[in-house]
């Protein structure tokens, strides 16, 4: 097999035929595969079935029932399924290009590289295809971001936020890879240093179907960006940071409308208490809920061990207010500063612990814990 063609799809019905027959034509005289790791919620999965009955090249389906990892779970998934060593990886609604694999590949043949990337951003290349100058904007901004933050790694890499990219299967380390969100790339580059090529590519209007991108995606991002230059203590950080903004935020409106600052302390805390669980359940310590039992039973002891806190807290911020003369506001922000550290232990060894062994897979994270609070 000479490549492996690996496809994540989200409801992409009307898209997949299309791939498939212009990748064909692309890659004629090619041994190629083409792999669907479909995470759907309508008929998606059958159209993929029906397509592959009529191909004229190998197209097989991985549905995943219950997905892990979001876009990027679902390329690592594909990797390891595929039958050759290089894997090219590329969106399903043809804003990637699929006549740009020939380029891919042909460069790869060439030997001296890890991942040959396809970018909008070397001469040859457009982004015309993001939906409007906010995207383009965003999308800009990332970038710069990103290679701020991995200046070594991404020295080569002028795209490395794109979807469309092809990687040699046996330069990767696919246990240590941590796929959190959509920027599968991001994850490969910034976890080793790689050999990079670049070939140019014209980022296409949509074939289909609408945008994924949304805000929830722009936080994952954020996130993985986070976990992967500094780690999950200053993820844990960065939505603890968020937290007592909001919470600020709504006790200072609380009182403004008249309500009296313990009473708007107490509202801010359960508010922000709920909406921190669920930014640590889908963000920080998404990669470890399957292994540590029920939504439920996390819920329970992340909101005990807050409201714990929070009761104890409080009483503090009476104190601050009350005998230092110091202003509510602030005196909540100190109180929240203290907590940050003992939150992050607990939920790094109490309420994500796996549930098996959970003694012992708990002191062995004792390790690396103490190299984040070192950090």
């Amino acid at each position: 097999m000479d490549l492996s063609v690996i496809v994540p799809t989200f409801n992409e019905g009307p898209n997949v035929a299309e791939l498939v027959r212009r990748t064909s034509d692309a890659l004629t005289g090619r041994l190629v595969e083409v792999i669907f790791v479909d995470d759907s919620t309508d008929d998606t999965p059958d159209v993929i079935r029906a397509v592959a009955a009529s191909a004229d090249i190998p197209v097989r389906l991985i549905h995943r029932d219950n997905p892990v990892g979001g876009l990027g779970g679902a390329v690592v998934e594909g990797i390891r399924a595929a039958e050759s060593n290089r894997c090219v990886v590329m969106d399903g609604d043809l804003q990637h290009p699929p006549e740009v694999i020939a380029d891919l590949l042909a460069r790869a043949e060439e030997g001296d590289t890890d991942v040959v990337v396809a970018s909008r951003y070397i001469a040859g290349g457009t982004s015309d295809g993001l939906a409007n100058a906010v995207r383009t904007a965003v999308s800009r901004a990332s970038t710069l971001l990103t290679k701020a933050m991995f200046p070594k790694k991404l020295h080569n890499c002028s795209d490395p936020m794109t979807g469309f990219f092809l990687v040699h299967r046996d330069s990767l380390e696919v246990e240590t890879l941590r796929p959190r969100g959509f920027k599968i790339l991001l994850e490969i580059l910034a976890r080793k240093q790689m050999r990079v090529a670049e070939v140019p590519f014209s980022f296409a209007p949509r074939f289909a179907g609408e945008s994924k991108a949304s805000f929830s995606q722009g936080m994952r991002f954020l996130t993985q960006l986070t976990m992967l230059r500094f780690g999950r203590m200053s993820a844990f950080a960065l939505v603890g940071g968020l937290g007592a903004v909001a919470n600020l935020l709504i006790m200072g409106g609380l009182q403004l409308l008249g309500v009296q600052y313990l009473i708007a302390a107490i509202i801010a805390s359960i508010i922000t208490i709920v909406a921190n669980f669920l930014a640590l359940e889908y963000l920080v310590f998404a990669d470890m809920r399957e292994e540590s039992g029920l939504m439920r039973h996390r819920f329970i002891k992340s909101f005990t061990f807050n409201g714990i806190e929070a009761i104890v807290r409080i009483p503090v911020i009476w104190v601050l207010v009350s005998q230092a003369h110091m202003p509510s506001v602030i005196a909540a922000a100190l109180t929240l500063i203290a907590a940050f550290v003992v939150r992050f232990v607990f939920h790094a060894l109490v309420v994500y612990a796996p549930k098996k062994s959970r003694v012992g897979r708990a002191v062995r994270a004792v390790e690396p814990l103490e190299d984040e609070v070192t950090a």
